[in-house]
């Protein structure tokens, strides 16, 4: 991942192309910065509730420190979440993929440095890293990578995307090539 962050008017710093160009003539960006985002105690014990998950280091902060954690700590999926956000935000500016409904989130893989901690503040950089189709729908890779305050690495997620198709499917045509009413 490159980390480079997208201007308002979605070109690079570097002055990288992109493969998608916006309404106005200028290039969607392939890569945003988004966040901060605060992990927070009570958000952390309610998506590990939710995965059923009873871990204590999940919401007990001595539980944390004893596994040598400054607080308690999120699930290794919670960063999941946040990705889905950034890659949202990414997408929404891409011409191509600005609709999302109708997408299949086909994988996705996490790797982390260490685990995300209630008072973190993370930044994410989400890339478009690889378009392709799978019949006729665009197959996206997304990698979202996190950095706490101090700009140190803390995971990346990767996302397989499979977008609805940009071009309507054609005609059905009847198998009974008579034109019968009969069905």
């Amino acid at each position: 991942m490159t980390g480079r962050a997208a201007t308002p008017d979605g070109a690079t710093p570097d002055g990288a192309a992109a493969d998608e160009t916006a309404a106005d003539g200028a290039a969607a960006p392939t890569t945003l910065r988004c966040g901060p985002y605060v992990i927070e105690r009570l958000r952390i014990a309610a998506f590990a509730a939710a995965l059923g998950d009873p871990h204590p280091a999940y919401t007990d902060p001595a539980a944390a420190r004893a596994l040598g954690h400054p607080d308690i700590i999120a699930p290794p999926t919670y960063l999941a979440t946040l990705a889905g956000h950034a890659e949202d935000q990414l997408l929404s500016l891409q011409p191509a993929f600005s609709a999302t409904e109708g997408t299949v989130h086909r994988a996705q893989t996490l790797r982390h440095a260490r685990p995300a901690h209630a008072g973190d503040t993370l930044h994410a950089t989400v890339c478009l890293a690889a378009a392709t189709t799978l019949a006729g729908r665009p197959l996206l890779t997304l990698d979202c990578e996190f950095r706490d305050e101090g700009g140190v690495w803390v995971a990346t997620t990767t996302s397989s995307l499979l977008c609805p198709a940009t071009a309507p499917r054609p005609a059905r045509h009847p198998l009974d090539t008579t034109e019968s009413d009969h069905p």
